[in-house]
């Protein structure tokens, strides 16, 4: 048996709203402040991004509503609320970056997923622009057209045998 090659392990949480709600025009990766038992249940997979949203404020930049089940096996120092504010580790250019896109209008800070990478917890954003109503008939329109491609393809495979 070999040490694992990747870096990358699979998504802890993803927020499946957010390729609905939003196009994802810019995507940063940042390091997440979390306790031990947090990082703990997280890799439980007892979290959810569903209402998840983010904000920047004196130049740092927090996650909110993200729900992490708190441990069974925790002790004392468990957190209490676990959809507390969580901070965010970016450089400063970024966090720059990243704000001076997000207060131009109909933009916002949108987290994508978490996951670890080399031991430590990610969490993947992105810079979204909302989306109208018919932008999302358009866009499950195209997937209902994909996934009928895929069918007729996959079907013509089996026929082909």
């Amino acid at each position: 048996m070999g040490k694992k090659d990747s870096t990358f392990d699979k998504p802890l949480a993803q927020n499946k709203k957010a390729s609905h709600d939003y196009f994802i025009e810019e995507t940063f990766e940042a390091g997440m402040v979390l306790t031990g038992t947090e990082i703990k249940s997280l890799r439980g997979g007892r979290a959810n991004m569903g209402d998840a949203f983010a904000t920047i404020r004196n130049g740092e930049i927090f996650l909110h509503n993200m729900h992490i089940s708190p441990f069974e096996q925790g002790n004392r120092h468990n957190p209490s609320d676990p959809t507390r504010a969580r901070k965010l580790l970016m450089h400063k250019q970024q966090i720059n970056k990243l704000y001076g896109l997000s207060r131009q209008e109909g933009y916002t800070i949108v987290p994508l997923k978490v996951y670890t990478r080399n031991g430590y917890a990610k969490c993947l954003i992105g810079l979204g622009r909302g989306k109208k109503n018919y932008d999302k008939r358009e866009s499950a329109a195209k997937k209902d057209a994909q996934r009928e491609i895929q069918r007729a393809l996959k079907e013509k495979q089996k026929v082909s045998y």
